[in-house]
């Protein structure tokens, strides 16, 4: 009875053993591909033009396996997304960002520079009529003549008013109007009763429109009790 307990029990092991070996590839996970993961997630991100992460990847591969022909199609990929960024962030007007990206399509594709050359040019282009900007507003700024009550540089100036002195104000008047008209300011009149706020604006607009008949003023009211009458002059940006 013995022998036949122990024979059955070496029969169900085995058994057991069999089934063990025999189901152990098909229950099994796979172990994924490391690089169809890189390839994956690169792809990814040229889609989503995530381009220096894409860049970045695509450096590791190649330096995991430089002749793969592969690669060599996704780092035209990654140029030509490069280069498309490039044209939109131009059209945007960012002159530098359109350049940083049109470096990095010219270090990943130097053997085909005629892909770059229309991008190349309309940056050149934007960079010359930027620059031909900045000239004129410089020239534009040193044409001007010295300003006589506010300084040029200040976001803006006021200019407490001699109402007490008609003589006074009348020649402070006259210099406030020039620097109204040379440097395109833009007018606060400050006063601590309403009723003086007509008869100083007129002074102003008089002086102003025979300066320069075209010249828009409007100036803006500001009835302050504790303060002087007073004129904020806020010049125009060159």
């Amino acid at each position: 009875m013995k022998l036949f307990n122990s024979r059955y029990l070496l029969l169900a092991a085995f058994s057991l053993l069999l089934g063990a070996c025999q189901s152990t590839p098909s229950g099994d996970t796979p172990v994924p591909d490391a690089r169809a993961t890189a390839i994956a997630q690169l792809e990814q991100n040229l889609a989503s033009s995530e381009l220096a992460t894409a860049e970045d990847q695509l450096a590791t591969l190649q330096k995991q396996t430089p002749d793969d022909p592969q690669l060599v199609q996704y780092q035209r990929q990654l140029a030509e997304a490069y280069l498309q960024r490039s044209q939109i962030v131009l059209q945007k007007g960012d002159v530098n960002a359109a350049a940083t990206a049109l470096s990095r399509a010219r270090a990943l594709m130097p053997t085909a520079p005629a892909l770059t050359g229309g991008v190349n040019s309309a940056i050149a282009h934007a960079r010359k009529a930027e620059l031909d900007k900045a000239e004129a507003a410089l020239k534009a700024a040193e044409a001007r003549p010295p300003a006589r009550v506010i300084d040029p540089a200040a976001e803006s100036t006021t200019v407490t008013l001699n109402i007490e002195d008609i003589a006074k104000l009348r020649h402070q008047l006259n210099l406030i109007a020039q620097d109204i008209v040379n440097y395109q300011c833009a007018v606060s009149l400050q006063v601590p009763r309403t009723a003086d706020f007509p008869w100083l604006s007129t002074l102003i607009s008089k002086r102003v429109k025979k300066l320069d008949p075209a010249f828009d003023l409007k100036v803006e009211r500001q009835i302050i009790r504790h303060v002087p009458a007073q004129i904020v002059l806020i010049p125009s940006k060159p």
